[in-house]
C-alpha cells in the first residue's frame, strides 16, 4: 500500500510541474561524458522511460531480457547520430511523452507483449530519445564522450528496470502499478507538449 501511495504522489508531483520534468532544456550544462551520463538520470522523462524499457525486457523473458534494451540503445544511438547531424525528428517532445504512455502501458499489462512488438516499439521510441540527446550536444563538447555517457546512463537504468521486475516477481501488481504511474506521467507531459 505504501508503494501505491508513493507512486501516486510522484505522479501527482510530475503532473503539477511537468515543465520541470523534461530533460531537454539545452544550455551550458550539456557537455562531455558526465553531462551525457547525468542526462538520462536527472530528466524524469528519460529516467522513467529507461527503467520501463528494462522492465519490458524482463517481462518479455528469455532473450527479451537482453534484446529489448539492446534494440533501444541501438535505436537511441541512431537517433543521436541524426541529432548530431542537425536532423531533428518532428514532434520530439510529444514522441518522448508518448513513449512514457506506451512503455508504461506495456509494463502495466497483465501479460507482456510478444517480443517482436516490444522490440519494434522500443526501437521507435529509442530514436526519439536518442535524437533529443544528439540535438543537445554543443559544438564545444566531445560528442563521443557525451554519447558514451548517455549510453552508459541509459544502460544502467535498463538494468535497474530488469532488476526491479526480478526482485518484485512475488508482487506483480507493484510492477504493473509502476507501469500505470509511468503512463500517467507521460499523459501529463503529452498534455503540456500540445
Amino acid at each position: 500500500m505504501k508503494t501505491l501511495a508513493r507512486l501516486g504522489s510522484l505522479s501527482a508531483l510530475a503532473a503539477l510541474a511537468p515543465s520541470l520534468a523534461f530533460a531537454h532544456g539545452g544550455g551550458p550544462h550539456v557537455h562531455g561524458f558526465f553531462a551525457g551520463l547525468e542526462h538520462p538520470l536527472f530528466g524524469l522523462d528519460h529516467l522513467l522511460a529507461m527503467v520501463a524499457v528494462g522492465m519490458i525486457g524482463a517481462r518479455a523473458g528469455g532473450r527479451g531480457v537482453a534484446l529489448v534494451p539492446q534494440f533501444f540503445v541501438s535505436a537511441m544511438v541512431a537517433g543521436a547520430l541524426l541529432g548530431m547531424a542537425g536532423i531533428g525528428l518532428p514532434s520530439l517532445e510529444t514522441g518522448i511523452a508518448l513513449s512514457l504512455v506506451i512503455f508504461g502501458a506495456m509494463v502495466g499489462l497483465a501479460r507482456p507483449l510478444p517480443l517482436a512488438t516490444a522490440a519494434a516499439l522500443t526501437i521507435l521510441f529509442g530514436l526519439f530519445h536518442g535524437n533529443a540527446h544528439g540535438l543537445e550536444i554543443p559544438d564545444s563538447a566531445s560528442s563521443i564522450a557525451y554519447a558514451a555517457g548517455f549510453t552508459l546512463g541509459t544502460s544502467m537504468l535498463h538494468a535497474i528496470g530488469v532488476l526491479s521486475v526480478v526482485k518484485l516477481a512475488r508482487w506483480p501488481t507493484t510492477v504493473r502499478t509502476a507501469g500505470v504511474a509511468t503512463s500517467l506521467v507521460g499523459m501529463a507531459m503529452a498534455a503540456q507538449a500540445f
